[in-house]
């Protein structure tokens, strides 16, 4: 508190402490902080908190600010002031409603030196609501953000899909969304910003299945590590799991056109009921075929069923799916119970054969980490 005081002398901030005692520190975060650079304050995140920044509080040199837990600043003095700010990240904010979209256009339309955008919402507002708000003020605002190469949102794909029309990056190298359970996705919207944008070259797609959420990690190259894009949906249920990323990634299908490598990974739903496990066959079939020029498929041996079941024909053409498919990666000690042999005979008949792979860990082996808005979470390798 003491060293809060001397507003003209501090550079750093950086505050990581129980809600109750935050609320009392940052009471002397008032006023102007002339020569503050960074600035990083939250709450342990099992802190439900409203935690709130003072009004009066200004950094015009911030060139990072981190904030985690709190009530939404969008449109507060801090920002509109901060114009040199380069790394910006509203982390699981609290909030009845998100704000509007011309709020948080204008706000950003005062940080041209952004290069990271990072927001998120700890949670969902209804669809009803978001048209509401945008029925009683439309989005007038464009917004160019000349030196963003990263971009991350967290929320609703309704306040999302009504915010992307509204922004021209650039340079934008990374796009990562985290999605609420919902019954549908519309992404047009979604579609249409990635197309523009022309860093955007994908290669190589991994699915994680895991009793959390679903994630979609997609690569430009097989052989990189760094994905350019990722896609979250929480949801437990793994028929709910394939049919939301079945329906954004069919959307986004134009994207996919030189994916040859696809991975599909899987760590056991212990959240899911039996009947929540069984995946219509069509969702499978619409997931799948959001990839037409595939050449490699991995399938973890949780998935095998569900994938040998899609993959037989009900009187489909026998290269309606997957026609360019010339490897089946499956594991090792599965590989003579027949379960894909149909599918192998059918492709042979029509002349594109497939090369059924055993290996002892097709997928399996990476570890992934997660970030939500209950905090970190690590999803280890198998150990089988």
């Amino acid at each position: 508190m003491l060293a809060l005081q001397h507003h003209d002398r501090v550079r750093r901030i950086s505050l990581r402490m129980p809600a109750l005692s935050l609320q009392k520190v940052i009471t002397a975060i008032t006023d102007e902080f002339p020569i503050l650079e960074f600035l990083s304050i939250g709450p342990p995140p099992k802190h439900n908190t409203h935690l709130i920044l003072p009004s009066t509080f200004q950094a015009p040199q911030l060139r990072l600010f981190h904030l985690n837990h709190f009530a939404s600043p969008i449109g507060s003095p801090l920002l509109t002031t901060a114009v040199g700010l380069s790394r910006l990240t509203l982390f699981s904010m609290h909030t009845a409603a998100y704000p509007h979209p011309n709020q948080l256009l204008q706000t950003l339309s005062l940080l041209p030196h952004l290069k990271t955008f990072d927001i998120s919402f700890r949670s969902p507002v209804s669809k009803r609501d978001i048209e509401r708000q945008l029925f009683q003020s439309p989005i007038i605002t464009h917004v160019t953000l000349p030196n963003l190469h990263f971009f991350s949102f967290g929320g609703v794909s309704i306040y999302l899909e009504a915010l992307l029309p509204h922004v021209t990056t650039p340079l934008l190298e990374t796009l990562k969304l985290q999605f609420f359970n919902q019954l549908t996705f519309s992404v047009p919207r979604l579609l249409q910003f990635m197309t523009t944008t022309d860093n955007f070259r994908f290669n190589s797609v991994r699915l994680l299945f895991y009793h959390e959420a679903v994630a979609v990690f997609i690569f430009p190259t097989v052989e990189t590590e760094i994905c350019s894009f990722k896609v979250d949906v929480y949801c437990e249920h793994l028929d709910w799991q394939v049919s939301s990323v079945a329906q954004i990634l069919s959307v986004l299908s134009p994207l996919f056109s030189n994916v040859v490598d696809i991975t599909l990974d899987y760590r056991g739903h212990t959240l899911s009921s039996e009947s929540h496990n069984q995946v219509d066959r069509a969702q499978w079939r619409e997931l799948l075929g959001s990839f037409r020029n595939v050449k490699t498929l991995r399938v973890h041996n949780g998935l095998v069923r569900d994938l040998s079941h899609c993959l037989q024909l009900d009187g489909e053409p026998p290269l309606e799916l997957l026609s360019e498919l010339t490897e089946l990666v499956r594991p090792a000690g599965s590989v003579n119970d027949k379960t894909f042999s149909a599918f192998i005979h059918e492709r042979e008949v029509a002349g594109q054969p497939v090369n059924l792979i055993g290996e002892t860990f097709p997928v399996g082996r990476f570890r992934y980490t997660f970030v939500s808005s209950t905090g970190i979470s690590h999803i280890d390798p198998d150990t089988l």
